[in-house]
């Protein structure tokens, strides 16, 4: 029987073939890419758990590491965005007077809250996230923010609803 045969289940279409496969190619390519070795087996391993969410992606695959690869690069994006918000809150931290700085657990907290934050607005279209954080965070009117975007008013209170409707959905 030919691999072209329409009858043979092609093996990457398994996942735990898949895995074996192309688990240590993965994993040797995130770990050029990170320069850490367990980071890359951690972005691995989670790569093959979203497979794993998703079986039905690989009936019809024709590159596999294309797909894992797609799938690993948003997750090293994932990982940097998270880093970057770290040190964005450790940096403010070390501006804070020691008797105002929180104490560890509230940290642990704040980020998590943080990530969410981040992970709710990323569902965003730049332009509605940037007009929902100049309203939130700079405290800008909506006529400020439409000069600002060069977009109507009516543009912006389309953006701001989509924004709230985000963080009612976080909040659920």
């Amino acid at each position: 029987m030919s691999t072209a045969d329409p009858g043979l289940v092609h093996p990457d279409h398994d996942p735990h073939t898949l895995y074996s496969h192309h688990h240590g190619w993965l994993r040797a390519w995130l770990q050029r890419r990170l320069g850490c070795r367990d980071e890359a087996a951690d972005l691995a391993q989670d790569t093959f758990v979203r497979v794993l969410l998703r079986p039905q992606a690989l009936q019809g695959l024709r590159e596999p590491r294309a797909y894992l690869t797609t799938i690993a690069k948003g997750l090293v994006s994932d990982l940097w965005r998270r880093r970057a918000l770290e040190q964005a809150y450790t940096d403010a931290l070390a501006l804070m007077p020691e008797p105002l700085a929180p104490s560890p657990e509230e940290r642990a907290l704040v980020l998590e809250a943080l990530h969410e934050i981040d992970a709710m607005l990323d569902g965003l279209a730049p332009k509605a996230r940037q007009a929902f954080l100049l309203s939130q965070l700079e405290g800008l009117g909506y006529a400020e923010i439409a000069v600002q975007l060069q977009v109507s008013e009516r543009t912006i209170k389309r953006y701001m609803a989509q924004g709230f409707e985000c963080c009612l959905l976080a909040m659920e």
